[in-house]
C-alpha cells in the first residue's frame, strides 16, 4: 500500500489572479522547461496573460511552442486558444544581454560605455559563477515591474546543487558589494592628489602581490571596472534583496519538479527543506514521468511464473515431438518402404501418394503446433516485459513513499509517463491535462 500524500491541485493554482509567480525548480533532468511551458499553456487557455521565462538553451522548447527562436525579449506564442481571454508569451534569459540591459539602465552614457568595453566586465557577464542565476532573479524583477503579465512563470537555472538558484544571488551581490572590491574602489573615493598618495602607500604591497598572482592588465582591468561600477554596487545588493523578498510574497508559488528517482527525490526533499527554511511559499511537488500499468492485479511474480510455465510447456512439446522417424533395427527394412521387396521392383497399392510423410492432415497439423509454439514464446515475452514493467512501478512507488514519509504535509501530483518526446503545443497541452488530472499513485 502506497503513503498518500495531499493532492495538489493544479487548475485552482493556476486560475487565481492572487497567484502572479510561479517558479518551477529541482534538479536538472526532471522535465522542469518542459513543465513550465505545459503550465504556462494551460494557464493561458484558462484566461491568464502568462509570460514564460526559461534558462534552458536547448532549442526544443522554442521548436514545441511554434517559435524559431526564444531571445531576452519575450516574444507571443501562436496557436493558443486566446478564446477565455488569455495569451502567452515566452522568452529565453539572456545572461550577457540582461547584465548589460541593467549597466545601461542604472548608469549614464559615458558610464555605462565604459564598463560595456571592460574585459572584466565582458568575462564577468559571461560566465563568473552566479552570474546566470542572479540575472535571472533580475529579469523576473524586470517583468514584474511592466505588470504586462498577471502570470510570470520561472524555469530556474539547471544546476547541481538545490542551493545555488537560492544563493548565487546573494553570492554575486556579496561579491560585488564585498571588501575586496570596496578595497579596489578606494582609489576612486580618495579626492585630490594627497590622498591618492597616501591610499598608494598603502595599497603598493598588495597590488605588487596582485600583480604577480594575477597579472597587472588584469588587475588594471578589475581596479577600471570597479572604479566605473562605483555608482552601482549598492544597487546589486538592492536589488538581490528586493527580489528575495519579491519570492518570499504573497503570490508566489514554488512548484518543486522531480522524476520517480532517488537522487531527484534526495534534491526534492532537499529543496522542500530549504524552502521552509527561507519561508518561500511552497505550492507543492510536481512528480513526473510516473510509470503506471494497466493490469496492476497481475503481479510481476505471478506474471514470470506464468512465462516460465509458457516456456516449460513449450520445451516438453518439441521433446515429445520428433523431428525425423525412430530409425529401425540394423538389418530390418520397412516393409511399406517401396522398391525395396527382394522379389524386384513392387508397385505400392497407393502409389507413391501413400508413401508421402508430409501429407495435407499432417502439414495442417504441424502448421498449428508452430503457430502454437510462436504463440506461447510471444505471451511468455510479452508476460516478461509485463513483470519488468510491474517491478519499475513498484520501485518508483517504494522511492515516492520515502519522500511522503519525510514530508507528509506537502501536496503533489504524479504526471504519467509519455510514450515520447514532447515536440509541439498539442504534447505541452498534453502534459497540462496530466497535471490538473494526476492524482497521487496508490495501489
Amino acid at each position: 500500500m502506497s503513503l498518500e500524500s495531499p493532492v495538489l491541485a493544479i487548475d485552482p493554482l493556476l486560475d487565481d489572479p492572487r497567484t502572479r509567480i510561479l517558479v518551477c525548480c529541482g534538479s536538472g533532468g526532471v522535465g522542469k522547461t518542459t513543465t513550465a511551458a505545459a503550465l504556462g499553456v494551460r494557464a493561458a487557455e484558462r484566461g491568464r496573460k502568462a509570460v514564460v521565462l526559461t534558462i534552458d538553451p536547448a532549442r526544443r522548447l522554442a521548436q514545441s511552442m511554434g517559435l524559431s527562436e526564444l531571445d531576452n525579449t519575450p516574444r507571443r506564442v501562436n496557436g493558443i486558444d486566446e478564446s477565455a481571454g488569455g495569451e502567452l508569451h515566452a522568452m529565453m534569459l539572456d545572461m550577457k544581454r540582461t547584465f548589460d540591459e541593467v549597466v545601461l539602465q542604472h548608469s549614464d552614457p559615458e558610464r555605462a560605455r565604459a564598463i560595456l568595453e571592460n574585459p572584466f566586465y565582458q568575462s564577468l557577464s559571461a560566465g563568473f559563477a552566479g552570474t546566470q542565476e542572479y540575472m535571472a532573479m533580475e529579469k523576473l524583477g524586470q517583468l514584474r515591474a511592466l505588470d504586462a503579465w498577471d502570470l510570470i512563470i520561472v524555469d530556474t537555472p539547471p544546476s547541481r546543487s538545490a542551493l545555488d538558484f537560492l544563493d548565487a544571488p546573494k553570492r554575486l551581490g556579496s561579491f560585488l558589494d564585498g571588501r575586496f572590491i570596496r578595497l579596489l574602489m578606494a582609489p576612486a573615493k580618495v579626492g585630490g592628489r594627497a590622498g591618492v598618495k597616501f591610499l598608494n602607500m598603502g595599497m603598493s604591497v598588495m597590488t605588487g602581490t596582485l600583480n604577480k598572482v594575477v597579472g597587472g592588465q588584469l588587475l588594471r582591468d578589475v581596479q577600471t571596472f570597479v572604479a566605473a561600477m562605483d555608482s552601482m554596487f549598492g544597487g546589486f545588493r538592492k536589488r538581490a534583496d528586493a527580489t528575495y523578498k519579491l519570492l518570499q510574497a504573497n503570490g508566489t508559488a514554488f512548484l518543486v519538479v522531480a522524476a520517480p528517482e532517488r537522487d531527484a527525490l534526495r534534491e526534492a526533499s532537499y529543496f522542500v527543506e530549504r524552502l521552509a527554511a527561507e519561508d518561500m511559499p511552497l505550492a507543492g511537488l510536481v512528480l513526473n514521468r510516473v510509470h503506471r500499468s494497466g493490469a496492476e492485479r497481475l503481479t510481476a511474480e505471478r506474471a514470470l511464473a506464468a512465462a516460465e510455465a509458457l516456456e516449460e510447456d513449450d520445451e516438453g512439446s518439441e521433446e515429445a515431438s520428433p523431428e525425423s522417424p525412430t530409425p529401425l533395427p540394423s538389418g530390418e527394412f520397412d516393409e511399406s518402404a517401396e522398391n525395396l521387396q527382394t522379389v524386384g521392383i513392387v508397385d505400392q497399392p497407393d502409389g507413391k501418394v501413400g508413401l508421402r510423410t508430409n501429407s495435407p492432415e499432417s502439414e495442417t497439423k504441424e502448421t498449428h503446433t508452430h503457430d502454437a509454439y510462436d504463440a506461447h514464446r510471444l505471451a511468455a515475452g510479452l508476460l516478461r516485459l509485463h513483470a519488468e514493467r510491474m517491478q519499475l512501478v513498484a520501485r518508483e512507488r517504494r522511492t515516492r513513499d520515502r519522500f511522503v514519509s519525510v514530508h507528509p504535509e506537502v501536496p503533489m501530483v504524479d504526471v504519467a509517463a509519455l510514450p515520447g518526446d514532447v515536440h509541439d503545443l498539442a504534447g505541452l497541452r498534453e502534459i497540462g491535462e496530466r497535471l490538473a488530472q494526476g492524482q497521487p499513485t496508490a495501489a
